[in-house]
């Protein structure tokens, strides 16, 4: 009779012993890839969406959704339910922003002498064809951020490959900074309006006064601490509702309050969303 193939004990204890000191664990299979679907959530039939970025809203025992999957609780992982996963473990990995870090992944020399020439020093770990740069704090993940550059953090997940060597350090604006995309191009509402007193020139387009306006914007998206979404809704609103209706507004304009909005979480979709209804709510 066909022995059942053991668990692999290695990996297990691995992911053990890291969840005990508070980092989300995951086994991987071979392809570096998470253990697949359960049956009850096939094909994201659950409706987690199909990139395994959004869990659906199951409760299974076992690691059906990608990095959503990954867990500290040891009963979990030594559960019935995981066995067959650590059977075909071929690897285990963290989810780095449940960890409270950001991982870059620097594939290749290339990319590694970019980090050393652009990234503050931090924990670094060796991986087979690159570097793992390891801050301490969680964001937003993105793939291909540069060549050969990932950032790992929120929705995403790593591959243990040990505690590496150096001191972990904050997570720096630079490397934030890699993530925000430029925002789509809008065009500038070009509604005409009568200048101050029925004539004249529109006290709009005076540089220092739109200047203000838009660094006070600015300023505001970038000091929000809670409610993000809510904040960048009501600061598009108010430039709109100053500046919205004598086409002083340029692309460029429009575009450093997306990069504020984006830096602090914001996708591009919520930004181009926000400014749309912003733009309904004052009949533009």
């Amino acid at each position: 009779m066909t022995q059942p193939v053991p668990v692999r004990r290695d990996h297990l204890r691995s992911a053990l012993e890291l969840a005990a000191a508070g980092v989300p664990m995951l086994p991987l299979r071979a392809g570096k890839r998470p253990v697949g679907n359960c049956p009850d959530c096939a094909d994201n039939a659950c409706g987690g969406r199909p990139n395994m970025k959004t869990p659906g809203p199951c409760s299974c025992p076992r690691p059906c959704h990608g990095w959503a999957a990954a867990t500290t609780d040891p009963a979990v992982l030594r559960s019935p339910a995981w066995a067959g996963a650590w059977r075909q473990a071929h690897a285990v990995a963290y989810h780095p922003g449940g960890a409270g870090v950001t991982v870059v992944d620097l594939d290749n020399a290339d990319a590694i002498t970019w980090a050393r020439e652009t990234l503050p020093p931090t924990r670094t770990v060796p991986t087979t064809r690159g570097e793992h740069w390891i801050y301490l704090g969680a964001m937003q993940s993105a793939n291909k951020v540069r060549p050969s550059v990932d950032v790992k953090s929120t929705m995403s997940y790593a591959r243990w490959l040990g505690p590496g060597t150096g001191t972990m350090t904050r997570l720096p604006g630079v490397v934030r900074a890699l993530v925000v995309k430029k925002p789509p191009a809008v065009r500038p509402v070009t509604v005409a309006v009568p200048g101050p007193g029925g004539g004249g020139e529109c006290r709009h387009r005076m540089p220092a006064y739109l200047e203000r306006g838009i660094a006070m914007a600015e300023q505001r998206i970038t000091e929000a601490r809670s409610g993000v979404h809510a904040t960048v809704y009501r600061t598009f609103l108010a430039v709109l509702s100053a500046h919205g209706r004598c086409g002083c507004l340029t692309d460029t304009h429009i575009g450093r309050l997306f990069t504020a909005a984006q830096a602090k979480g914001e996708s591009p979709r919520h930004c181009t969303d926000a400014w749309t209804n912003a733009r309904t709510a004052l009949g533009m």
